[in-house]
């Protein structure tokens, strides 16, 4: 397992030189996020992380927050670390997209355990289903509401990624919402990037 993706300390620009290229960061991590985005039905939409779109997170996040010092970044680093892939695998964040409180209370009962149902359907026939972190699913998930946000993993094998072609497709076979939809070349290129060394 390689960490050399992994952020570093270096790699957070301090406040002044963040607001220097800010505006050119953000432009080129929306066009990136536009290629790793996948919608699933109606709400729910699922975003594949890796190094930019985490140390965009983290710019912004410092930003926001006013956070000035080492310690205060290691901090951040450490929550947003884990979600950088390493090759043979990809992390994503789950939304659950909802604009109103009569939405809310309808679908964030309703996909109770969404965050365990997402799937690939490879080429090959192999499926690759995600996996959550115990620790992380403990913090959003009730027994009777979820969360709007959930951080989900996917492990390859060397042979699931060498089937990482075109023709994959996401899935969610929560039996309240059963969606699927083909990746795009343009997200399948990313994604693969990703999952190679």
């Amino acid at each position: 397992m390689t960490s050399s993706r992994k952020l570093t300390l270096n790699d957070i620009a301090d406040a002044r030189a963040y607001e220097r290229e800010r505006e050119h960061l953000r432009a080129e991590v929306l066009e990136l996020k536009q290629r790793r985005r996948v919608s699933l039905g109606t709400v729910v939409t699922v975003m594949f992380e890796n190094r930019a779109t985490m140390r965009y997170q983290i710019q912004e996040m410092a930003r926001v927050e006013r956070t000035f010092t080492d310690e205060a970044i290691m901090e951040e680093l450490a929550v947003y670390n884990p979600m950088i892939p390493v090759p043979g695998q990809l992390c994503a964040t789950l939304f659950i997209e909802l604009t109103s409180d009569e939405q809310l209370r309808e679908w964030l009962s309703k996909l109770v355990g969404v965050e365990q149902s997402v799937v690939f359907r490879l080429p090959n026939g192999d499926s690759v289903r995600c996996v959550v972190d115990p620790q992380h699913a403990s913090q959003l998930t009730r027994e009777h509401v979820t969360a709007a946000v959930h951080y989900i993993t996917f492990e390859f094998t060397e042979a699931q990624v060498a089937a990482f072609t075109d023709g994959v497709v996401l899935a969610i076979d929560h039996p309240e919402y059963l969606e699927a939809v083909q990746l795009l070349p343009s997200t399948i290129a990313e994604l693969r990037a990703d999952l190679l060394p």
